[in-house]
C-alpha cells in the first residue's frame, strides 16, 4: 500500500501545484453534464482554506488511528453534502466563514498538540467542519450546472484530498516521523492566523 502511494505521489503533487490555474475555470460554469462534474471536482482546489482542511482531516485520522481512518473522512464528506445542499437551497448560515476559519484553527491545534478525543467527539467536530465547507461550495455553484454531478465531482476531489492526508500521514508513521505531523499541525495553525489577517480566496 505504501509503495503504491509512493508511485502516485508525484502525480498528486503535480495536481496540487496546478490548483491556482484550475480554480473556477469559466468554461466549466457554462456547461452541464461532464462539465458540471469537472467544476465540482475543481472547486475544492479553488481555495487554500478548503484544501488545507481536507488534507488535515486525513492527517488527524492517521494520528488518531483505528476506525478514525475511515470515520473522520466519511463524517466530513457526509456533512459536506448536507452543507452543500443547504448552500444550494439558499438557506442563510451567517457563521459559515467563521466556521471555516475555526475549522482550520482547531485542526491545526488538534494536530499540533496530538489531541486524542473520543471518536464521536472527533467525528462531530470534523462533521461540523464539513458542513461549513460544503455550504460554501454549494452556495457558489452556478445555476446552469447539474447539482448531482457537481456534488459528485466535489466528493471525488474531497476524497482525493483526504487520501493525500491519509497517505502522507501513514508514510510518516511508517518511517517513525510522526513528530512531523505535529509540525504540520502548527503550520496549519499559522495558515489560519495568516488567513484571518490577510484573507485568501
Amino acid at each position: 500500500m505504501i509503495q503504491g502511494m509512493k508511485r502516485h505521489l508525484p502525480f498528486f503533487l503535480i495536481l496540487l501545484s496546478a490548483w491556482p490555474a484550475m480554480a473556477h475555470p469559466p468554461q466549466f460554469h457554462a456547461m452541464n453534464g461532464v462539465g458540471a462534474a469537472q467544476a465540482g471536482f475543481l472547486h475544492p482546489f479553488s481555495g487554500l482554506d478548503h484544501l488545507v482542511v481536507m488534507v488535515a482531516v486525513g492527517l488527524w485520522a492517521v494520528q488518531l488511528g483505528g476506525r478514525a481512518l475511515w470515520i473522520l473522512p466519511c463524517s466530513f464528506v457526509g456533512s459536506m453534502i448536507v452543507g452543500g445542499i443547504a448552500g444550494l437551497s439558499g438557506i442563510h448560515l451567517a457563521v459559515v466563514e467563521s466556521g471555516i476559519l475555526a475549522s482550520i484553527v482547531l485542526l491545526g491545534v488538534a494536530l499540533g498538540m496530538a489531541w486524542r478525543p473520543s471518536l464521536p467527539v472527533a467525528a462531530a467536530f470534523v462533521g461540523m467542519a464539513g458542513l461549513c465547507h460544503g455550504y460554501a461550495h454549494g452556495s457558489e455553484m452556478k445555476a446552469d450546472l447539474i447539482p448531482a454531478l457537481f456534488f459528485a465531482g466535489m466528493v471525488a476531489a474531497t476524497a482525493l484530498l483526504h487520501g493525500l492526508g491519509l497517505g502522507g500521514g501513514l508514510l510518516l508513521q511508517r518511517r517513525g516521523f510522526m513528530v512531523m505531523t505535529r509540525m504540520l499541525g502548527f503550520l496549519v495553525l499559522a495558515f489560519a492566523v495568516y488567513d484571518f489577517l490577510c484573507p485568501v480566496a
